[in-house]
């Protein structure tokens, strides 16, 4: 003997209507990601090195923050694609040592390693 379920074909459409939606945004998301190009972190003793695709973007076309460990690089407006990327790193950056180089698409960027200053104060024994 088999069991089979007699509810009406619309109720299910019913009783998952955003588990479609959720989908299709995950899908939309996957899809913008990866139209932003892939990225690469290393590092080494004194500095952090990041490099993506920006394809079809001009050097004059991107904008490139750094404040304390965050870097911010995002498309100025106007150019013909968007941009837009953060990255917290594990240590304050020096922007007096770092460089940003464009080449082919890529943007490389070699950030330098801020160096602690210890602030320890040594107190006298009286």
């Amino acid at each position: 003997m088999f069991f089979a379920t007699t509810t009406p074909a619309s109720f299910s459409r019913q009783a998952f209507p955003t588990a479609g939606r959720s989908l299709e945004r995950f899908i939309e998301e996957t899809q913008r990601v990866s139209r932003q190009g892939a990225s690469v972190v290393s590092q080494d003793e004194t500095s952090f090195t990041l490099s993506f695709d920006v394809p079809g973007i001009a050097k004059d076309q991107l904008s490139i923050g750094v404040e304390g460990s965050i870097v911010r690089i995002e498309s100025k407006e106007g150019a013909p694609r968007q941009y837009k990327k953060a990255y917290e790193l594990p240590q304050d950056i020096d922007a007096s040592s770092s460089q940003a180089k464009l080449e082919n698409g890529v943007l490389t960027l070699k950030l330098g390693k801020l160096v602690p200053q210890s602030r320890v104060t040594e107190l006298t024994i009286a």
